[in-house]
């Protein structure tokens, strides 16, 4: 397999290009993605839209996922060009989150535990010819879907309260746009806002200065939403 140009890089991982059809994601510090990949397959089974994904096997390193090659924005970029409206975007992100919670739990026997991604924002959605994709699940585990609206709120909120970041507007737009869908849910209650600020907190991806946002951020989600 020969590994091409370098496509992208994350907080924790890059993307390669492989061919025409393919991508390389590999984890800089060698974290094993087989649990990603089933999740990511089982997924696909029941035609939640996810990359589509190439094999793997016990030669596979631990660190890399092959992923179909993706054309087309996502939807921050989509956003930030001003090609995507906040209110079509919320009902995008709404219906990603909706839809994704209808898939039972693979390994919880909790009859109320759903697959979840707890990093779905809009740099993790790719808008393709084939409609949004979902990407990027190195977060993911099971409970319960107001984990994940959350998770997804908090993050938006962050940028909403940067107010160094050039995406602070439209992730204030967006925010405002989502939440009456999230409401409409089943909402946000307080327990799972306040485990989605510790659980950011701890992220060893995030800077000092993104943490020292998370309580502004929870505070703006608990005053939209009361």
């Amino acid at each position: 397999m020969r590994i091409g140009e370098l496509l992208g890089a994350g907080r924790s991982a890059d993307v390669y290009a492989l061919d025409e059809k393919w991508v390389l994601r590999r984890y800089r510090d060698g974290k094993d993605a087989t649990h990603e990949w089933m999740v990511m397959s089982y997924l696909g089974a029941h035609g939640f839209p996810v990359p589509r994904l190439g094999p793997r096997n016990a030669k596979t390193p631990p660190g890399d996922l092959m992923l179909q090659r993706l054309t087309g924005p996502t939807m921050l970029d989509s956003m930030l060009a001003g090609e995507l409206p906040a209110a079509e975007a919320a009902a995008m992100l709404a219906d990603l989150l909706a839809e994704l919670h209808t898939v039972p739990a693979r390994l919880s026997p909790d009859p109320e535990d759903r697959i979840l991604h707890l990093d779905l924002h809009p740099g993790n959605v790719m808008l393709t010819d084939r409609g949004p994709v979902v990407i990027d699940w190195s977060n993911t585990e099971e409970g319960v879907p107001a984990a994940d609206r959350a998770m997804s709120s908090l993050i938006l909120a962050q940028v909403a309260v940067a107010p160094r970041s050039p995406a602070s507007a439209d992730a204030r737009s967006l925010l405002d746009a989502l939440l009456p869908h999230l409401s409409a849910s089943g909402g946000i209650p307080d327990r799972q806002l306040a485990e989605a600020a510790s659980r950011r907190a701890a992220n060893p991806t995030m800077s000092p200065h993104e943490v020292a946002l998370i309580g502004e951020a929870a505070s703006l989600i608990a005053e939209l939403t009361a």
